[in-house]
């Protein structure tokens, strides 16, 4: 696992093809850039979540800068489960 992350926390990984294609699927961007050191790097990419329902239909995509509206937006879809 990567030291960066808590090891409780789950993401999605694959090979570059896949990468690509998940991004694109999903319409993130993604760019390895280099590192303060050599052989270090960073990755920009697009800062944001997806919410899926129980049915794995995506109901949202919560910006980074958006986060305090995410809690009515998550109200709102658990009484729409009826």
């Amino acid at each position: 696992m990567y030291p960066a992350f808590d090891p409780s926390f789950l993401g999605l990984y694959g090979d570059t093809a896949a990468t690509a294609r998940v991004a694109k699927e999903f319409k993130v961007f993604y760019q390895k850039a280099p590192g303060k050191t050599p052989g270090s790097y960073t990755v920009d990419h697009t800062a944001g979540s997806y919410v899926f329902d129980p049915q794995g239909r995506l109901r949202l995509f919560v910006r980074y800068d958006n986060v305090p509206n995410l809690v009515a937006d998550l109200k709102i879809l658990l009484n729409a489960r009826g």
